[in-house]
């Protein structure tokens, strides 16, 4: 075989230090959008960001040119600093240093995309804690506890 061929779809979540409320109405789009361009301008062909004040969501097709890892953390570093750039009221704003990265089938993608798309009305009735528990049993993860939520 002459070429080489790659999909493989990633769903990344991630919040926002101690999961303070820093992405707000006034941000949380451009952040959003800011993200994506990050993670295409990393070759990923297919990309999704969504999310609330504390934390965020990505759905994306990692291509072939780096690792998961890499580009999470390349996403992370450049948006915290456009996010301090947005005005002294964010100077303050990291990400947590943790995050949660789950495979996704091709066949769920566009569910998870509507699923991120959909995590201001998801938030109304479960919270982060409770939702990323479930992704924890969903993908049989085990977990002690400790830093979940501290």
């Amino acid at each position: 075989m002459a070429q080489s061929f790659c999909q493989i779809y990633i769903h990344a979540i991630f919040s926002t230090k101690d999961r303070k409320p820093w992405l707000d109405d006034n941000i949380r789009k451009r952040v959003h959008a800011y993200l994506s361009t990050v993670v295409r301008d990393m070759n990923c062909p297919y990309v999704v960001v969504g999310g609330i004040e504390d934390h965020v969501h990505i759905i994306m097709d990692i291509g072939k040119s780096h690792l998961p890892i890499d580009i999470l953390a390349k996403a992370k570093k450049e948006s915290s600093k456009f996010v301090k750039g947005l005005g002294s009221k964010y100077s303050s704003f990291y990400w947590q240093s943790g995050y949660g990265m789950f495979s996704v089938s091709p066949g769920n993608v566009f569910k998870v995309e509507k699923y991120i798309l959909n995590q201001v009305e998801h938030h109304k009735k479960q919270t982060f804690k409770d939702e990323l528990l479930a992704f924890l049993k969903k993908y049989k993860i085990e977990y002690n506890g400790k830093y979940l939520w501290d």
